[in-house]
């Protein structure tokens, strides 16, 4: 039998607390918190350069999108925020805060002095795990939210108008908003996963990085090719734009279940590698 140190608990190495205050601390999480703060700014600023899109005049070469009812509210703005931004943009806080976690312990040579400490394998990739995944959607959550305010302070607070015609109540803009968000979350768990699996392969961070979202920028690419047909569903990128049925005057479920269903099936597999592949590795930096 295997003799541990008076008063070792395993689950109580890494808590939870240590490491999010050591990656709340790194100058990675402070840039990227800034950039994403800053977007919604960026965006008023160009509003009042370029002219006011009120929903007057169609989109640009005859579509229609959140585009063109930004200024119309508060909530318009936030959305249109999160339109822009939902297919690459937050692509990035989430490679990076789970792609950059075990690689860059790696890369300093502190991963051997981590598990000697000693921290088990499986106990210090899920606490990195879950402190990545809670700065991921703390990064998704604050763009909408900065959004909002600074929104609601540019264009006033009102209904969320429609691009397609309508409107829905002021009082139900806030729970679609969250629910907006909450799928974007999931959505973006595929990336999590590469990112997270590649930083379980690599020592370089930037590998990881840089892999998950090169991977996740290949999915775009083959999503848009249309002779593929239904095997597009099968993309996670096929459904990354379904919570638009969430900003619509009656619910749709339909699109967005479908896309959770897929992106939680890839990340699960590929979480499960990251964990497999781990616990087998020869840890020599």
């Amino acid at each position: 039998m295997q003799e541990v140190a008076p008063g070792y608990r395993a689950s109580r190495t890494l808590p939870l607390r240590v490491e999010a205050l050591r990656q709340w601390r790194r100058r990675r999480t402070l840039v990227m918190g800034g950039v994403l703060a800053a977007l919604p700014f960026i965006m008023i600023i160009a509003f009042a350069v370029g002219g006011s899109q009120d929903g007057g005049g169609g989109g640009r070469d005859g579509r229609i999108s959140f585009i063109d009812t930004a200024t119309a509210s508060g909530a318009n703005f936030a959305a249109t925020c999160l339109f822009v931004s939902a297919g690459f943009l937050l692509v990035v806080p989430v490679a990076l805060f789970c792609g950059d976690t075990v690689a860059s312990e790696a890369s300093w040579s502190s991963l051997r002095y981590l598990l000697a400490s000693p921290v088990p394998r499986a106990r210090l990739l899920w606490s990195k795990l879950v402190v990545a995944l809670g700065f991921s959607l703390a990064a998704m959550v604050l763009l909408p939210v900065v959004a909002l305010a600074a929104g609601t302070a540019a264009y006033g607070w009102g209904p969320l108008k429609l691009p397609t015609g309508g409107e829905l109540p002021a009082g139900d803009t806030l729970p679609r908003l969250a629910l907006v968000v909450a799928f974007v979350f999931v959505s973006q768990l595929v990336t999590a996963g590469l990112a997270f699996w590649l930083s379980t392969r690599t020592d370089a961070p930037l590998g990881a990085v840089g892999g998950a979202v090169g991977l996740t920028i290949v999915g775009n690419v083959l999503d848009a090719v249309t002779a593929l047909g239904s095997w597009r569903e099968f993309l996670p990128a096929h459904w990354q734009f379904a919570w638009a049925d969430a900003l619509q005057p009656h619910l749709e479920w339909g699109g967005m279940v479908k896309g959770a269903a897929v992106s939680v099936s890839y990340a699960l597999v590929l979480f499960a590698l990251a964990f497999r592949g781990f616990a087998r590795k020869d840890i020599v930096s």
